[in-house]
C-alpha cells in the first residue's frame, strides 16, 4: 500500500505519520507536535481533535479531526461486520464532491481491507456543535437542517451509475433476509436488556415489524439515491453558516425518504414531532423539487410514512452491537419509543406487506 500506513488506532497519530499524511497540503512543513482530545462518544469509532505544532508557517491545518478504528473490541468488530470503517472512508474518497450536502472537508481518507485499519482527517469545524438527540431539537433548527437533506438526495437522484459502485449497499432481498434474520436474533436480546423502559404499544409494532422484515428491508422500489443511514441531530453541527453532516458510516443507496423519516422521527418528542412533521416534510420537497426532482407530493409523503421504520430497526440492532454505556442505552430507548409512536401516528404498519 503507497503513502502512510494507515493507522489501527489513536496511538498511531504521532507528528511523523501526520506530517506525511498532510504532505500534500504542508508545502515542505512538518508537524513537531500534536496533543490529541477525544470528542464524542465514538459508539463504532474514536474520534479525536488534534492541535498541530508545525515546523514553520504553512497553509496545512492547525487543528482537525481523525476518526481512527474504535479502542473497544466490540465496537471494532461490529464495525468490521457492517463494513463501516470502509463506507466512511470511500464515501469521502468517491462520494462527497458529487453530493452538494455540506460536511467538513477531509484531508485524507485511508481503509485497509485486510486490517481494517482506517482513518479520515477532516476539517475542524470548531466552534459548531454537535446537536443532542437525547434532548432533541426546536422546529427551526430541524428546519435548517432540511436543505441539507436535499442538498445530499438530489443531486445523485435516480442516478444509473450508483449502481455500478459494487461496494455501495443497496436494497436486495437475499441480502435483506439475511439482515432480518440478524436483527430478529438481536431484537431478543434488545428485549432481554430493554423491555422494561419500552412503551407497550411500540413492543406490539416491534413483533409486527419482526415478522414482516424481509420484506420490508427489500421492498424499497427506486427511484433510489445517495442515503446517510445515520441522520440524526447527533451526527450534525450546529452554529455554522450551514448545518454540517458528519459520520458517513453507513451510507449506502436507497430511498431518500428513509433519511428524513429518520431524522425527524428521532429530533422530536412526540408531541412535538406531531406539530412539526408535515411542515418538515413539506419543506424538504419544496427544496428537493427546487433542485431539479420529479417527486409528487403524496409519494413524498408515502415513503416518509413506509421508512419512518428505519429508525426503530437502528435502534435495536445499534444497541447489540456497539460497546454498551449508560448514555448510549437512553439513546437507543429513545430511538426506539420515539420512531414506535412515530410509526404508530403515521400508519407505517399498514404498508408492511406480507409476512416473510
Amino acid at each position: 500500500m503507497s503513502g502512510p500506513p494507515v493507522p489501527t488506532g489513536a496511538d498511531d497519530l504521532v507528528p511523523a505519520w501526520l506530517s506525511a499524511a498532510l504532505a500534500p497540503h504542508a508545502g515542505g512543513a512538518r508537524v513537531t507536535d500534536v496533543v490529541s482530545t477525544r470528542i464524542g462518544l465514538g459508539n463504532v469509532a474514536d474520534s479525536l481533535r488534534l492541535a498541530l505544532t508545525w515546523d514553520r508557517p504553512t497553509a496545512a491545518p492547525s487543528s482537525l479531526v481523525a476518526k481512527v478504528p474504535s479502542s473497544s473490541e466490540t465496537s471494532r468488530a461490529a464495525a468490521a461486520a457492517t463494513r463501516t470503517y470502509e463506507l466512511e472512508a470511500r464515501f469521502y474518497n468517491e462520494l462527497a464532491a458529487t453530493v452538494a450536502v455540506h460536511r467538513p472537508h477531509c484531508y485524507l481518507s485511508l481503509h485497509d481491507p485486510d486490517t481494517h485499519a482506517y482513518t479520515v482527517l477532516l476539517e475542524d469545524l470548531h466552534p459548531a456543535e454537535a446537536g443532542d438527540q437525547l434532548a432533541g431539537c426546536s422546529a427551526a433548527e430541524a428546519a435548517s437542517v432540511m436543505p441539507e437533506l436535499a442538498a445530499l438526495h438530489a443531486p445523485r437522484w435516480d442516478d444509473p451509475r450508483l449502481v455500478d459502485l459494487a461496494w455501495l449497499d443497496r436494497p436486495d432481498r437475499r441480502a435483506a433476509r439475511a439482515s432480518a434474520e440478524l436483527i430478529r436474533m438481536l431484537w431478543a436480546g434488545f428485549l432481554e436488556r430493554y423491555q422494561a423502559r419500552i412503551e407497550p404499544d411500540v413492543l406490539e409494532l416491534g413483533h409486527v415489524l419482526m415478522g414482516r422484515l424481509t420484506g420490508y428491508l427489500a421492498d424499497r422500489p427506486a427511484p433510489w439515491t445517495v442515503v446517510h443511514g445515520d441522520f440524526r441531530l447527533d451526527n450534525l453541527l450546529f452554529g455554522g453558516p450551514r448545518v454540517a453532516v458528519l459520520d458517513w458510516q453507513t451510507v449506502r443507496l436507497g430511498p431518500a425518504l428513509s433519511d428524513v423519516g429518520y431524522f425527524i422521527g428521532s429530533a422530536f418528542l412526540p408531541d412535538d414531532r406531531r406539530r412539526h412533521e408535515e411542515a418538515l416534510v413539506r419543506a424538504y420537497h419544496d427544496e428537493l423539487t427546487a433542485r431539479g426532482v420529479d417527486l409528487s407530493w403524496e409519494d413524498c409523503w408515502w415513503q416518509y410514512r413506509r421508512y419512518c421504520l428505519d429508525g426503530l430497526v437502528m435502534g435495536v440492532a445499534a444497541s447489540m452491537l456497539v460497546v454498551r454505556s449508560e448514555r448510549g442505552d437512553d439513546l437507543f430507548v429513545a430511538m426506539v419509543n420515539r420512531h414506535g409512536a412515530q410509526a404508530a401516528d403515521l400508519g407505517a404498519d399498514t404498508l408492511l406487506g406480507p409476512p416473510d
